[in-house]
Protein backbone atom coordinates (compact mmCIF):
# COMPACT_ATOMS: atom_id res chain seq x y z
CA UNK A 1 0.00 0.00 0.00
CA UNK A 2 1.32 3.22 -1.22
CA UNK A 3 1.91 6.14 1.50
CA UNK A 4 -0.44 8.11 -0.08
CA UNK A 5 -3.56 5.24 0.23
CA UNK A 6 -2.12 5.22 3.88
CA UNK A 7 -2.58 8.02 4.81
CA UNK A 8 -5.99 8.44 2.95
CA UNK A 9 -7.54 5.13 5.26
CA UNK A 10 -6.20 6.88 8.35
CA UNK A 11 -7.82 9.94 6.91
CA UNK A 12 -11.59 8.20 6.76
CA UNK A 13 -10.95 6.33 10.14
CA UNK A 14 -10.57 9.49 12.15
CA UNK A 15 -13.62 10.65 10.57
CA UNK A 16 -15.75 7.68 11.44
CA UNK A 17 -14.58 8.72 15.11
CA UNK A 18 -15.21 12.01 15.53
CA UNK A 19 -18.35 11.31 13.49
CA UNK A 20 -19.86 8.47 16.35
CA UNK A 21 -20.79 9.87 19.57
CA UNK A 22 -19.20 9.50 22.76
CA UNK A 23 -20.85 6.21 24.11
CA UNK A 24 -20.47 7.07 27.79
CA UNK A 25 -22.14 10.54 27.36
CA UNK A 26 -24.87 9.30 25.45
CA UNK A 27 -25.94 6.88 28.25
CA UNK A 28 -25.72 9.62 30.73
CA UNK A 29 -27.91 11.82 28.84
CA UNK A 30 -30.62 8.30 28.35
CA UNK A 31 -30.15 7.80 32.29
CA UNK A 32 -30.53 11.49 33.14
CA UNK A 33 -33.65 11.35 31.01
CA UNK A 34 -35.20 8.51 32.34
CA UNK A 35 -34.50 9.78 36.06
CA UNK A 36 -35.81 12.79 35.37
CA UNK A 37 -38.98 10.82 33.76
CA UNK A 38 -39.29 8.69 36.53
CA UNK A 39 -38.86 10.96 39.40
CA UNK A 40 -42.24 11.84 41.27
CA UNK A 41 -44.00 15.64 41.33
CA UNK A 42 -43.93 17.86 44.24
CA UNK A 43 -46.35 16.39 46.97
CA UNK A 44 -49.49 18.26 47.46
CA UNK A 45 -50.27 19.22 51.01
CA UNK A 46 -54.34 18.06 51.96
CA UNK A 47 -56.09 17.79 54.68
CA UNK A 48 -58.93 15.36 55.20
CA UNK A 49 -62.09 16.37 57.03
CA UNK A 50 -65.39 15.19 58.24
CA UNK A 51 -66.78 12.13 56.45
CA UNK A 52 -70.27 11.68 57.60
CA UNK A 53 -72.85 8.82 56.28
CA UNK A 54 -75.80 10.40 54.92
CA UNK A 55 -77.92 7.09 54.43
CA UNK A 56 -79.89 5.22 56.78
CA UNK A 57 -77.99 2.24 57.05
CA UNK A 58 -76.66 2.00 60.78
CA UNK A 59 -77.89 5.16 62.02
CA UNK A 60 -80.67 4.28 63.85
CA UNK A 61 -78.46 1.81 66.39
CA UNK A 62 -76.03 4.68 67.35
CA UNK A 63 -76.59 6.71 70.93
CA UNK A 64 -76.78 10.24 71.01
CA UNK A 65 -73.43 11.57 70.38
CA UNK A 66 -72.08 8.51 69.54
CA UNK A 67 -69.64 8.43 66.35
CA UNK A 68 -70.58 6.79 63.21
CA UNK A 69 -68.28 3.47 62.69
CA UNK A 70 -69.47 3.58 58.36
CA UNK A 71 -68.50 7.66 58.36
CA UNK A 72 -65.56 7.12 60.67
CA UNK A 73 -64.29 3.78 58.48
CA UNK A 74 -65.03 5.64 55.13
CA UNK A 75 -62.63 8.97 56.17
CA UNK A 76 -60.15 6.05 57.49
CA UNK A 77 -59.93 4.30 53.82
CA UNK A 78 -59.94 8.01 52.29
CA UNK A 79 -56.76 8.68 54.21
CA UNK A 80 -55.06 5.26 53.18
CA UNK A 81 -56.01 5.77 49.42
CA UNK A 82 -54.07 9.41 49.53
CA UNK A 83 -51.15 8.29 51.60
CA UNK A 84 -51.33 5.08 49.12
CA UNK A 85 -51.32 6.95 45.53
CA UNK A 86 -47.93 8.57 46.72
CA UNK A 87 -49.09 11.88 45.40
CA UNK A 88 -49.95 13.68 48.59
CA UNK A 89 -48.87 14.64 52.04
CA UNK A 90 -51.80 14.37 54.25
CA UNK A 91 -53.39 15.80 57.07
CA UNK A 92 -56.12 14.63 59.11
CA UNK A 93 -58.40 17.42 60.64
CA UNK A 94 -61.79 16.30 62.17
CA UNK A 95 -63.91 19.53 61.15
CA UNK A 96 -63.68 23.11 59.69
CA UNK A 97 -63.45 24.50 63.24
CA UNK A 98 -59.87 23.70 63.69
CA UNK A 99 -59.06 24.81 60.05
CA UNK A 100 -61.30 28.36 60.79
CA UNK A 101 -59.20 29.21 63.73
CA UNK A 102 -56.23 28.94 62.17
CA UNK A 103 -57.30 31.13 59.64
CA UNK A 104 -58.18 33.71 62.45
CA UNK A 105 -55.25 33.63 64.18
CA UNK A 106 -52.88 33.82 60.35
CA UNK A 107 -54.93 36.49 59.05
CA UNK A 108 -54.61 37.92 62.78
CA UNK A 109 -50.53 38.50 61.97
CA UNK A 110 -51.23 39.68 58.72
CA UNK A 111 -50.01 36.01 57.24
CA UNK A 112 -52.54 34.40 54.74
CA UNK A 113 -53.20 30.33 55.59
CA UNK A 114 -50.49 28.55 53.97
CA UNK A 115 -51.19 25.09 55.71
CA UNK A 116 -52.45 22.90 53.36
CA UNK A 117 -53.38 23.09 49.43
CA UNK A 118 -57.12 21.63 49.63
CA UNK A 119 -59.46 20.37 51.88
CA UNK A 120 -61.00 17.14 51.61
CA UNK A 121 -64.34 16.11 53.07
CA UNK A 122 -66.99 13.41 51.58
CA UNK A 123 -69.95 11.93 52.46
CA UNK A 124 -71.43 8.14 51.69
CA UNK A 125 -74.24 8.54 49.99
CA UNK A 126 -75.84 5.38 48.90
CA UNK A 127 -74.96 2.04 50.64
CA UNK A 128 -77.62 -0.88 49.60
CA UNK A 129 -77.73 -4.75 50.21
CA UNK A 130 -79.34 -7.33 47.98
CA UNK A 131 -79.71 -11.07 47.83
CA UNK A 132 -80.26 -13.16 44.75
CA UNK A 133 -80.56 -17.09 44.51
CA UNK A 134 -81.46 -19.90 42.39
CA UNK A 135 -83.53 -22.92 43.65
CA UNK A 136 -82.88 -26.06 41.90
CA UNK A 137 -83.61 -29.88 42.48
CA UNK A 138 -80.61 -30.82 44.13
CA UNK A 139 -78.51 -27.44 44.01
CA UNK A 140 -78.85 -23.93 45.17
CA UNK A 141 -77.05 -20.64 44.87
CA UNK A 142 -77.27 -18.08 46.68
CA UNK A 143 -75.74 -14.15 45.48
CA UNK A 144 -75.14 -11.32 48.01
CA UNK A 145 -73.98 -7.87 46.54
CA UNK A 146 -73.38 -4.54 48.35
CA UNK A 147 -73.35 -0.91 45.99
CA UNK A 148 -71.62 1.92 47.48
CA UNK A 149 -71.87 5.65 46.35
CA UNK A 150 -69.49 8.49 48.38
CA UNK A 151 -69.21 12.02 47.26
CA UNK A 152 -65.43 13.89 47.97
CA UNK A 153 -65.46 17.60 47.73
CA UNK A 154 -62.28 20.30 47.40
CA UNK A 155 -62.63 23.07 49.33
CA UNK A 156 -60.01 25.74 48.93
CA UNK A 157 -59.03 26.78 52.29
CA UNK A 158 -58.25 30.24 51.81
CA UNK A 159 -61.84 31.23 50.76
CA UNK A 160 -64.06 28.02 51.77
CA UNK A 161 -65.27 27.22 48.47
CA UNK A 162 -66.07 24.16 47.11
CA UNK A 163 -63.79 23.79 44.05
CA UNK A 164 -64.83 20.10 42.76
CA UNK A 165 -66.38 17.19 43.69
CA UNK A 166 -65.78 13.95 42.87
CA UNK A 167 -68.61 10.37 42.69
CA UNK A 168 -67.66 7.57 42.88
CA UNK A 169 -69.01 3.97 42.64
CA UNK A 170 -68.39 0.73 44.33
CA UNK A 171 -69.61 -2.83 44.38
CA UNK A 172 -68.47 -5.80 46.44
CA UNK A 173 -70.19 -8.95 45.91
CA UNK A 174 -70.02 -12.72 47.33
CA UNK A 175 -71.26 -16.34 46.30
CA UNK A 176 -72.36 -19.43 48.20
CA UNK A 177 -73.99 -22.51 46.82
CA UNK A 178 -74.79 -26.34 47.74
CA UNK A 179 -75.63 -29.38 46.02
CA UNK A 180 -77.59 -32.39 47.34
CA UNK A 181 -76.95 -30.64 51.22
CA UNK A 182 -73.71 -29.98 50.47
CA UNK A 183 -71.47 -27.05 50.79
CA UNK A 184 -72.26 -23.77 52.46
CA UNK A 185 -75.14 -21.77 53.29
CA UNK A 186 -74.74 -17.68 52.56
CA UNK A 187 -74.55 -15.91 55.93
CA UNK A 188 -74.51 -11.93 56.71
CA UNK A 189 -71.15 -11.00 55.01
CA UNK A 190 -70.22 -7.85 57.03
CA UNK A 191 -67.02 -6.89 55.23
CA UNK A 192 -69.20 -6.33 51.83
CA UNK A 193 -69.68 -2.92 53.26
CA UNK A 194 -66.12 -1.90 53.47
CA UNK A 195 -64.97 -3.53 50.46
CA UNK A 196 -67.66 -1.93 48.56
CA UNK A 197 -66.80 1.49 49.92
CA UNK A 198 -63.25 1.08 49.89
CA UNK A 199 -63.30 0.20 45.86
CA UNK A 200 -66.47 3.79 45.63
CA UNK A 201 -62.94 5.79 47.27
CA UNK A 202 -60.57 4.13 44.53
CA UNK A 203 -63.14 5.40 41.71
CA UNK A 204 -63.00 8.54 42.81
CA UNK A 205 -58.97 8.86 43.18
CA UNK A 206 -57.68 9.67 39.37
CA UNK A 207 -60.37 12.75 39.57
CA UNK A 208 -59.03 14.11 42.88
CA UNK A 209 -55.10 13.45 41.74
CA UNK A 210 -55.50 14.98 38.44
CA UNK A 211 -57.76 17.97 39.86
CA UNK A 212 -54.97 18.81 42.52
CA UNK A 213 -52.09 18.32 40.46
CA UNK A 214 -53.21 21.13 38.28
CA UNK A 215 -53.03 23.59 41.01
CA UNK A 216 -49.55 24.67 41.36
CA UNK A 217 -47.20 23.82 44.38
CA UNK A 218 -46.34 26.37 47.17
CA UNK A 219 -44.99 27.04 50.03
CA UNK A 220 -44.01 29.84 52.37
CA UNK A 221 -40.64 31.58 53.58
CA UNK A 222 -39.97 31.20 56.84
CA UNK A 223 -36.93 33.43 57.30
CA UNK A 224 -33.82 35.12 55.66
CA UNK A 225 -30.67 35.17 57.58
CA UNK A 226 -28.26 36.95 55.55
CA UNK A 227 -28.06 34.99 51.73
CA UNK A 228 -29.89 32.07 52.98
CA UNK A 229 -33.38 31.80 52.93
CA UNK A 230 -35.46 29.02 54.98
CA UNK A 231 -38.37 27.90 53.51
CA UNK A 232 -41.48 25.33 54.89
CA UNK A 233 -41.46 21.79 53.30
CA UNK A 234 -38.49 19.11 52.17
CA UNK A 235 -37.45 15.88 50.69
CA UNK A 236 -41.38 13.83 51.92
CA UNK A 237 -42.46 16.64 49.70
CA UNK A 238 -40.82 15.85 46.92
CA UNK A 239 -38.02 18.52 47.19
CA UNK A 240 -34.62 18.18 46.46
CA UNK A 241 -31.44 20.33 46.46
CA UNK A 242 -30.84 22.29 43.33
CA UNK A 243 -34.90 22.73 42.59
CA UNK A 244 -35.78 26.07 41.66
CA UNK A 245 -39.03 28.32 42.42
CA UNK A 246 -40.33 31.47 41.96
CA UNK A 247 -41.09 34.29 44.82
CA UNK A 248 -44.30 35.99 44.36
CA UNK A 249 -45.63 38.74 46.31
CA UNK A 250 -49.35 38.20 47.90
CA UNK A 251 -52.11 39.48 45.25
CA UNK A 252 -54.34 41.89 46.48
CA UNK A 253 -57.85 40.41 47.73
CA UNK A 254 -61.10 41.81 46.37
CA UNK A 255 -64.80 40.86 46.37
CA UNK A 256 -66.48 39.85 43.04
CA UNK A 257 -69.65 42.10 42.36
CA UNK A 258 -70.87 39.55 40.29
CA UNK A 259 -70.81 36.15 42.81
CA UNK A 260 -69.88 38.33 46.05
CA UNK A 261 -66.82 36.01 46.63
CA UNK A 262 -63.11 37.27 47.34
CA UNK A 263 -60.94 36.75 44.56
CA UNK A 264 -56.96 36.87 45.15
CA UNK A 265 -55.38 38.78 42.02
CA UNK A 266 -52.07 37.46 40.95
CA UNK A 267 -49.36 38.25 42.64
CA UNK A 268 -45.86 39.82 41.04
CA UNK A 269 -42.92 36.98 40.83
CA UNK A 270 -39.72 38.81 42.30
CA UNK A 271 -37.13 36.48 42.99
CA UNK A 272 -35.77 32.60 42.11
CA UNK A 273 -34.05 30.32 44.41
CA UNK A 274 -32.63 27.27 44.51
CA UNK A 275 -32.59 24.71 47.58
CA UNK A 276 -29.29 24.20 48.93
CA UNK A 277 -30.06 21.61 51.85
CA UNK A 278 -32.75 20.56 54.23
CA UNK A 279 -33.53 20.32 58.03
CA UNK A 280 -35.88 19.26 60.56
CA UNK A 281 -36.26 15.71 62.13
CA UNK A 282 -39.75 14.40 60.88
CA UNK A 283 -42.13 14.87 57.57
CA UNK A 284 -44.54 17.26 59.88
CA UNK A 285 -41.04 19.65 61.00
CA UNK A 286 -38.94 20.03 57.81
CA UNK A 287 -37.38 22.88 56.05
CA UNK A 288 -35.33 23.49 53.26
CA UNK A 289 -32.44 26.57 52.43
CA UNK A 290 -32.09 27.95 49.90
CA UNK A 291 -30.40 31.44 48.04
CA UNK A 292 -31.76 33.75 45.63
CA UNK A 293 -29.82 32.65 42.11
CA UNK A 294 -32.55 35.35 40.38
CA UNK A 295 -34.42 38.87 41.30
CA UNK A 296 -34.46 40.36 45.08
CA UNK A 297 -36.13 39.92 47.68
CA UNK A 298 -38.10 42.49 49.64
CA UNK A 299 -37.47 43.66 53.36
CA UNK A 300 -40.69 42.49 54.36
CA UNK A 301 -40.98 38.77 53.64
CA UNK A 302 -44.63 38.02 54.65
CA UNK A 303 -47.21 36.97 52.69
CA UNK A 304 -44.35 35.82 50.12
CA UNK A 305 -45.70 32.48 48.34
CA UNK A 306 -42.51 29.97 46.76
CA UNK A 307 -44.30 28.32 43.80
CA UNK A 308 -43.11 25.89 42.01
CA UNK A 309 -41.53 26.92 38.00
CA UNK A 310 -44.66 25.26 35.23
CA UNK A 311 -44.10 24.76 31.47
Amino acid sequence: MSLQSLLATFAAVAVCVAAQPSTAAAQGAVQAEAEAAARPGLKRRVAVGRFTNSTPYGRLLLSPGQADPVATQAGDMLVNALVASDHFFVFERSDLTALNAERVLSEADGQALSGVDALLLGSVTQLGRRNEGKQGFLNSQRRQAVNATVEIRLVDVRTGRVFFTASGAGEATTETGEVAGFGSRAGYDSTLNDRAISAAIADTMTNIVNQLQQRAWFTDILRVSGSTVYVSGGPSQGLRAGDRFHVETPGETVVSGQSGLPITLPGSRVAQIEITGFFGDSAETEGATARVVQGELPQNISGLRVTEIRP
